[in-house]
């Protein structure tokens, strides 16, 4: 006889039932124009540090097409369509190296699906915003994007004047900021705070959004308390990629016991917004994550130990609405 089949309480099914109620899924960070140009003769490059990948990519950007972006975009979109997800928040590429290709793509990105998925694009400055060269093409892509882009990192040393250039441009142009912050899962970083502080300083209170935040974890519980309130008051909130830090090496620095992971699990009951993203599919920064959903959601709950049904729907469809500012 074959066997009877068991009942039981099917989370996932559960979970995204709800999320198509609320709306549908919102992804709030990813990079599709560099999407699926994983290799296998570039696989190896997986393994350079973060810093060395940021120049890595110049390759591949400088010998693209218009087209090619496109194509990459393209199917970057049509995976999150079938996944029914229902706006996106991307960076772009916007520099010295592949010029204004990656915005003529999304112009026609934009056009073409503009029935079936709001998409927010944002302006990544692998090149940073201090030399004249790098500002000059932060200018031409934050006239193109809905969403300044930032990567304080980039201008190592200088990230508080990377942070005026961002929130001075966006404040002029009356535009939201997504900054990539505190990637690298040390104490010794504290861009989410420098970012927070600035946030006040120019008055964008509830326009900025830090991306990542992983090295918050790493830091002793009172100043992560500290930091936390410091976020609401700025109304700062946050992107949590998953499994894109999921993957962080060994080190043997003491800090409090975590995954490398932004710590939703103490950020939401603390009142900050947090919302949900992918971030980069099938290349070199990230050659393992697909850009599924689900995927993450999952990651998220077992990496931070929340399982607060009402909470996750909300952070993956409700908040990431706000954060895109939509």
């Amino acid at each position: 006889m074959p066997q009877k089949k068991v009942q039981y309480f099917d989370v996932k099914k559960h979970i995204i039932k709800l999320i198509m109620k609320k709306g549908g899924w919102v992804n709030c960070h990813a990079h599709i124009d560099r999407a699926y140009t994983l290799t296998p003769s570039n696989f190896k490059l997986y393994q350079s540090p973060l810093s060395v990948k940021w120049g890595l990519v110049d390759e591949i950007k400088r010998n693209s097409t218009v087209s090619d972006v496109y194509d990459r975009m393209a199917q970057a979109v049509e995976n999150m369509l079938e996944q029914g997800v229902t706006a996106l928040g991307t960076f772009i590429d916007v520099d010295e190296v592949i010029w204004d290709k990656a915005i003529k793509a999304a112009d026609r990105i934009r056009e073409k699906y503009k029935k079936d998925i709001q998409i927010k694009f944002i302006n990544q400055v692998l090149k940073g915003v201090l030399t004249p060269t790098a500002k000059e093409w932060f200018d031409i892509g934050a006239e193109f994007v809905d969403i300044i882009g930032g990567l304080p990192g980039k201008d190592k040393g200088n990230e508080d004047k990377h942070l005026d250039i961002l929130l001075s441009t966006a404040k002029k142009m009356k535009k939201m900021v997504h900054v990539h912050v505190d990637q690298l899962n040390i104490a010794s970083e504290k861009e989410t705070e420098l970012l927070v502080r600035k946030t006040m300083e120019h008055g964008m209170q509830g326009k900025v959004v830090g991306i990542h935040g992983i090295s918050v974890a790493a830091h002793p519980k009172e100043y992560r308390e500290k930091l936390y309130k410091f976020m609401k008051d700025a109304v700062v909130m946050m992107i949590c990629c998953p499994t894109a830090w999921i993957d962080n090496r060994r080190s043997e620095e003491l800090t409090p016991t975590h995954n490398a992971i932004t710590p939703i699990d103490e950020m939401v009951p603390a009142g900050i917004t947090v919302a949900m993203g992918v971030d980069n599919i099938c290349d070199i920064y990230l050659p393992h994550i697909d850009g599924d959903m689900w995927t993450e959601l999952r990651l998220m709950m077992a990496a931070t130990r929340f399982f607060e049904i009402d909470k996750l729907v909300k952070i993956a469809t409700v908040n990431g609405r706000k954060v895109l500012g939509l």
